[in-house]
């Protein structure tokens, strides 16, 4: 039977219209599924338990997750996590992405110009000061009070521990917590293996199964120059994990939409994910034509091309989930049933019974100025980069809580890690990425928009982006550092035109993100909130928060399934990968590396490989370990399979599973592949 929507572990549950998913769930670590776990599983997480999973796992800056893995500081992931840095620290004499890379001895460990990595150390419930004199505020001052409200919570818990400290938004506005997290910038790479097998089958294969990857990446966290003695990290398991065996997952998951009404699903469905779609699809053609030009071209662009071809198929997946009858039928049965039931009483109405017309009206004015959102050249970095230092001259003269989010005094340390950045810009790229964003630009809002007119000015998008890069001088660091120290008066004599494009185009897009700021995001904020405050009613807490790209927990057993009458094992092996590349030989995304066929004699070719597990992941996981009860490390959680890509919206296990590195597989291949034996040893202790 397939079920979808929102986990319930209350009785009341039936009365929305579906019964708990199977082990559907991104759990927070304060409030874990202790009775399901119990009940089910047998199993009963500590507090020592989940404060050991907590402090063992890893947040990386640009996205993803990972875990510490040893007594020095080790730190697991994918590769594919890992390959935007592995591009900035490759040369055209030293491809890291092609060539791989294993240091002999910690010596050997290569830096990172601009890697963060955040390890949660603290949580705090703070939904009361947040909302505090609120209720009375129309949604656009209720909205902009919390902001300031978090800044100023932000700025006293930073100051008070040194640690990096964000509010987080959960249940789309209905609480609010405070996490601090020990962050880590001295981060040095260990190992990576050669794309062509992390990345086996490459498009083809991506978000399939049955898988042949070694998706995996290890570096070293530093501190005061000397690997770091963590105060907990993850033990190796001897034994791995077998089919139908309980495993848990501690990562970031992304972004979920699971608690959006109907409304606002078909918004996504209809106006966002089309958009967006058409857009990709685009820049992918774009990519691909300039990657062809030649060698260095397909080097740089390579992180940006994958990224675009994942995107892709990943939103194809969620689109092709929201045109399914089944699920957006689940969805309106599940949301009458509750409405009704709010509806049924004169206080339940006059507490949460708006909140749906609001949302269905919000999303209708969102969509007249969606398309705005065009005026965005940020995937430029050096556009990025000018927009940053132009703010910063408006916004740092502010107090911290008046301030656009991202400049406020507890995270001005990581964006200035990230703005001056020694990784080197890719001139040819960035020409590139310029005329792609203004020819969509024009196209999107039409050649006599006044934006366009001052974006392009008075030249096409190619001759402008030409213009723009070979005039700027902010792929120069310590250019960047003199106008950020310079504040207002050097960005407004200031004669680079970056700079100048960048000061342009900001009140546009400040319009525009206040305009959704005030007129959609403050609306969804207090909407949300009344309909987790009536759910949480109905169904008790036992209801878990959408992904905000903080950690949590999510488990399911190791398992099987049946596709097109077929059945799909739960593990592949080593040897398959063989078979796979033979089968496929010739095609794009399916050549070994040469290491790999000059060690086929020595590897063990029945040692597991890949696995699927029904743990309910999403966008962010990739790098998540795979534990077990006691939690050791089993895996390495690196994709999802095609079926689980509608899991944005709802969970269905029945054929949706994530996929994993199995650790004895990453062990087998370190040893007899890369005779990496002190890595083997540190991370097994033998």
């Amino acid at each position: 039977m397939r079920i979808r929507g929102i986990v319930a572990a209350v009785s009341l549950v039936g009365l929305l219209g579906s019964a708990a998913c199977a082990d559907e769930g991104m759990w927070l670590l304060t409030s874990p599924p202790t009775e399901v776990l119990r009940s089910r599983y047998g199993f009963e997480p500590t507090e020592a338990w989940l404060e050991r999973m907590q402090k063992s796992a890893v947040r990386f800056s640009t996205g993803g997750s990972g875990s510490i893995v040893s007594k020095r500081g080790l730190v697991m992931t994918n590769h594919h996590v890992a390959s935007e840095m592995l591009s900035k620290m490759s040369t055209e004499s030293r491809n890291l992405l092609r060539d791989g890379f294993s240091a002999a001895a910690e010596a050997d460990e290569i830096p990172c110009p601009d890697l963060e990595l955040n390890v949660l150390w603290e949580i705090q419930d703070v939904t009361d000061r947040v909302n505090a004199g609120t209720a009375d505020m129309s949604p656009a001052d209720a909205n902009a009070a919390r902001r300031k409200a978090m800044a100023t919570i932000e700025q006293e818990a930073s100051e008070r521990s040194g640690l990096l400290c964000q509010v987080v938004t959960l249940y789309q506005g209905a609480r609010y917590h405070l996490y601090s997290y020990k962050k880590f910038t001295d981060v040095r790479l260990v190992f990576a293996p050669e794309e062509t097998i992390a990345f086996f089958g490459g498009d083809t294969d991506n978000f399939e199964y049955p898988r042949f990857n070694l998706d995996v990446t290890f570096f070293r966290v530093y501190e005061n120059g000397k690997p770091l003695v963590p105060e907990h990290h993850l033990e190796w398991s001897e034994s791995g994990a077998a089919e139908n065996e309980l495993a848990f997952v501690f990562g970031h998951p992304g972004t979920t939409r699971r608690l959006y009404t109907v409304d606002h699903l078909k918004f996504v469905r209809d106006v966002q994910l089309p958009t967006r779609l058409a857009q990709i699809w685009r820049r992918e053609v774009q990519l691909k034509t300039f990657s062809n030009r030649n060698d260095e071209n397909a080097r740089v662009a390579r992180e940006d091309y994958f990224g675009i071809q994942n995107a892709r198929k990943a939103l194809t997946g969620q689109l092709e989930g929201l045109l399914d009858p089944a699920m957006m039928s689940d969805k309106a049965r599940a949301e009458a049933n509750l409405r009704a039931w709010v509806l049924a009483d004169a206080d339940r109405t006059a507490m949460w019974g708006s909140a749906w017309d609001d949302l269905a009206d919000a999303q209708r004015k969102h969509a007249a100025f969606f398309r705005d959102r065009a005026m965005d050249l940020s995937s430029s970095h050096l556009f990025q980069t000018a927009l940053h230092l132009v703010r910063m001259a408006d916004e740092l003269p502010k107090p911290s809580g008046e301030r656009l989010r991202e400049y406020r005094d507890s995270g001005l340390e990581s964006l200035r890690f990230q703005l001056y950045s020694p990784a080197p810009v890719h001139a040819a790229l960035e020409v590139e990425t310029l005329k792609s964003g203004l020819s969509y630009m024009a196209e999107t809002l039409g050649g006599d928009h006044p934006v366009v007119q001052l974006a392009l000015a008075g030249k096409g998008p190619g001759a402008r982006a030409e213009e723009l890069v070979a005039g700027t001088a902010l792929a120069d660091v310590e250019s960047r550092k003199r106008v950020a120290a310079g504040g207002s008066e050097a960005i407004a004599t200031s004669s680079d035109p970056l700079i100048r494009l960048a000061a342009a185009l900001d009140p546009a897009l400040r319009a525009y993100r206040s305009k959704y700021e005030d007129t959609v995001e403050s609306v969804e904020r207090i909407g949300y909130a009344k309909i987790a405050g009536a759910k949480f009613a109905f169904e008790g807490d036992s209801v878990y928060p959408d992904a905000t790209f903080t950690l949590r927990m999510s488990f399911g057993p190791i398992k099987s399934y049946e596709e097109a009458g077929a059945h799909v094992p739960a593990f592949t092996r080593l040897g398959g990968v063989f078979d796979r590349a033979a089968a496929r030989h010739g095609e794009e995304g399916f050549a070994l590396p040469a290491s790999w066929i000059q060690a086929k004699d020595r590897i063990n070719k029945d040692v597991p490989f890949n696995f699927v597990m029904c743990a309910d992941i999403i966008g962010g996981n990739s790098g998540s370990p795979v534990v077990n009860r006691a939690g050791e490390v089993v895996g390495l959680i690196f994709d999802g399979n095609i079926q689980s890509l509608s899991w944005a919206f709802a969970y269905d296990d029945k054929q949706g599973r994530a996929v994993s590195v199995d650790a004895r597989g990453i062990v087998e291949a370190l040893k007899s592949v890369y005779r990496a034996d002190a890595l083997v040893k540190e991370l097994t202790g033998k």
